[in-house]
């Protein structure tokens, strides 16, 4: 029994060696790869990739990050044959290291590199996109990917291959998509904005944080102008109607047929067509709904019924469970209490729709206007009236920041307000510099007059 224990015992101790010495062994297989990777001597490393993928796949993550930036290397420089090693060192790294590998990203990042490699056919670059998003779409947030899966999509209905209301699907998919993505940023930037304003100092780390959410709102600006004008004309009234005309008598009873014709038109502004009238009138006896009486309240609107139109737009609100339909009405409620005159419940709408879409800074640009137009109103002295316009120009100022497809008039709504505003010598002779002026009405706050 003794002897038996005693064998057991080296046995064991063999074992520890053999382990230890193999971790020694992938330690130094791993080296040889990752030190020339790391000073970017691609070509070295890619004599011991194949020895430690296939003796050392475990040892360490950074195998397939220095991977992955070794293969692109290759394909940048022309070396296509590459891509297949590429795609095989994500798909380890996705077997290997799942909880650390975001699916959605790797996937669209692989359809990407096919499709500037120009590798498959038009259609298999397609779905190498949707297979990315459907299994992944919350991690699928590049931009220039979301705009080549629908710059297929489009394409593919131009050769025949796909249907024109897919292409519309897909539309709000990737809008949704980039709307979501600029929200995040937005939200976030927009604290510290909040903060700058507030006179607190952002730390060099927060400050580079703030150019980074406004350099990646700028490129998601650009990617949603580009996905606008892909679709084209393709999306107008002239298109629509014709399009849903036809199969209204076959799917008038199709409740889910008759809510997206009735979005779409409506969405685009082919309100005044009569199929709008007979879509709302069917979706309303229907299901009454939200969105039928949002439709409603559009109708009466263009009849210049505006009281009414803002009972039903109040009543879908109500009814709304969808915060992007949610959006829709908020954004025609502020609009009509600013036709109105009705500046502060205007802004308390502007406001609401920020709370679902804190990057889109049409908001506060109708805020910044309304200010301005204030002026007279809400100031006391002849100096605070013009003052009140400095109040403009941080609205103006804020839409540029957080919405780069606005930036452009923003910012010269923001030099006309400041134009408006106490000069220099204004300053000097009221003896205002530095000062802080409570604005009164409506627009409230205050504003801090410039040191000379």
């Amino acid at each position: 029994m003794k002897n038996k224990s005693i064998l057991m015992t080296m046995l064991f101790g063999l074992a520890l060696v053999g382990t230890s010495i193999a971790q020694n062994d992938c330690a130094v297989t791993v080296s040889l790869f990752t030190e020339p990777a790391k000073a970017k001597n691609y070509q070295a490393a890619y004599k011991t990739y194949d020895k430690v993928v296939a003796e050392c796949p475990q040892s360490t993550m950074a195998i397939y990050q220095y991977g992955e930036k070794m293969f692109v290397d290759f394909i940048e420089k022309g070396d296509k044959a590459k891509i297949t090693e590429l795609e095989k060192n994500m798909k380890l790294r996705m077997q290997y290291y799942p909880s650390k590998t975001k699916e959605g990203d790797v996937l669209a990042d692989l359809a990407q590199v096919r499709y500037d490699n120009q590798i498959g056919t038009k259609m298999e670059q397609f779905n190498a996109f949707d297979n990315a998003y459907k299994k992944d779409a919350e991690n699928f947030k590049s931009a220039k990917s979301l705009y080549t899966y629908f710059s297929l999509a489009k394409d593919l209905f131009e050769d025949g291959q796909k249907d024109l209301q897919d292409v519309f699907n897909l539309y709000d998919v990737v809008q949704e998509k980039l709307d979501v993505e600029e929200g995040k940023m937005a939200k976030t930037l927009t604290e510290y904005i909040d903060k700058e304003d507030a006179g607190e100092t952002l730390s060099s780390k927060d400050k580079k944080r703030m150019q980074a959410y406004e350099k990646n709102l700028t490129i998601f600006g650009k990617v949603r102008g580009s996905v606008d004008t892909k679709l084209g004309n393709v999306a107008d009234c002239p298109n629509l109607v014709p399009l849903y005309s036809k199969d209204f008598e076959a799917k008038k009873n199709d409740i889910s047929w008759v809510k997206n014709a009735a979005g779409r038109l409506s969405g685009k502004d082919c309100t005044s067509d009569p199929l709008f009238i007979k879509l709302v009138e069917q979706l309303d006896k229907l299901e009454p709904s939200a969105n039928s009486k949002m439709f409603l309240g559009q109708l009466e609107a263009k009849k210049g019924n505006d009281a009414r139109a803002l009972q039903y737009y109040e009543q879908s609100l109500e009814m709304q469970t969808d915060p992007n339909a949610k959006y829709s009405i908020y954004y025609k409620l502020a609009e009509a209490q600013r036709k109105a005159g009705s500046y502060g419940a205007a802004r308390g709408f502007y406001n609401k729709m920020l709370e679902i879409k804190p990057n889109k800074g049409v908001a506060y640009l109708k805020i910044a206007d309304m200010i301005a137009r204030s002026s007279n109103s809400c100031g006391g002295t002849p100096f605070e009236k013009r003052a009140v316009n400095w109040k403009a120009a941080e609205y103006a100022d804020r839409a540029a920041r957080i919405d780069p497809s606005i930036a452009g008039n923003a910012r010269a709504a923001a030099g006309s307000y400041r134009a408006r505003a106490p000069q220099k010598a204004d300053i000097f002779t009221a003896g205002m510099a530095g000062k802080t002026i409570s604005l009164r009405c409506w627009v409230g706050g205050s504003v801090r007059v410039p040191n000379l």
